[in-house]
């Protein structure tokens, strides 16, 4: 039976509470939110913390709110709260897209929107949807509060640009008019990471995308960002042979590794299908919504 190695442990009563402890324990301390990414890690011995500080009890830290400009998304929020907001269903289908196909509903029960970005994982689902949104976030540490972009957060695999003494406290996603998104994910089996993932926003101006972001989960991109397709959408006619055009673009500019899931060049091929499946559904969104 595979157990953790002996770890201390502590239930953080508020931010400060936590960041004061993450301090005072030093870089082998490890925040503990809902446990499904950490604790498996944990029984590998593929992390070896010292010190958890579980968070478990900043329930101020789950919320969804929205606002004129931009919906703030509290890091302790669980996947299931995601899922069954009325908020997030009329301005981010991406993110129902998604978390319908994240894990099953006992992760998405106890999981958490920031435990999951800070994660880092080069398959996370949230975060290619993130990506796609144009979303940032909020970290909170002994400094002060800072806000870095979702293309600025991930600084390699399993690895983020929050310090040793900081906590992401919240996620911000734009409200942009017009918007519309979709995530689509191949998987050997419901709830397993994603073989390849695509996410995908545009917004048009009359026939013709005026912008347009396409996130990618599992396929080697640092960023999640399919850049050189989002630059090849814009000012074209939305439709298929456009959309087949970005999908080609993304498979050519990934970069993805063969491995128990698949070989590379099979991820690329769906990359390429899944890109153009995301941008003709974010575009029928488009469509639906201006028919309102």
């Amino acid at each position: 039976m595979q157990v953790p190695a002996p770890v201390d442990y502590q239930r953080a009563r508020s931010v400060e509470d936590a960041i004061s402890l993450l301090e005072r324990h030093g870089p082998e301390a490890r925040l503990l939110a809902g446990g499904h990414s950490l604790l498996p890690m944990m029984k590998l011995r593929l992390a070896q913390p010292e010190f958890l500080i579980d968070i478990g009890d900043l329930g101020d830290l789950s919320y969804i709110r929205e606002g004129p400009n931009e919906v703030t998304i509290g890091a302790m929020t669980r996947h299931a709260e995601l899922l069954s907001s009325p908020v997030i269903a009329r301005l981010f289908p991406i993110a129902i897209d998604a978390e319908k196909v994240i894990a099953d509903p006992i992760v998405r029960n106890r999981g958490t929107v920031g435990g999951s970005l800070c994660q880092g994982d080069p398959s996370e689902d949230l975060s290619a949807v993130f990506a796609a949104l144009g979303a940032s976030v909020v970290i909170r540490g002994t400094g002060g509060t800072r806000v870095v972009s979702l293309d600025d957060f991930h600084a390699g695999p399993y690895s983020t640009v929050v310090g040793p003494a900081e906590i992401l406290i919240e996620v911000k996603v734009p409200v942009v008019a017009g918007m519309g998104s979709a995530y689509e994910k191949v998987e050997r089996r419901v709830g397993d990471w994603a073989i390849a993932a695509v996410g995908a926003s545009i917004t048009l101006s009359g026939s013709t995308i005026a912008s347009a972001r396409i996130g990618l989960a599992a396929v080697g991109v640092g960023d999640f960002r399919a850049k050189e397709a989002e630059a090849h959408l814009l000012g074209k006619e939305a439709g298929a042979e456009t959309f087949a055009q970005a999908g080609a673009i993304a498979a050519q500019n990934c970069n993805p590794h063969a491995d128990q899931r698949g070989p590379e060049d099979y991820k690329r091929h769906l990359v390429a299908e899944l890109t153009q499946r995301a941008l003709t559904r974010a575009h029928q969104r488009v469509l639906e919504g201006e028919s309102k």
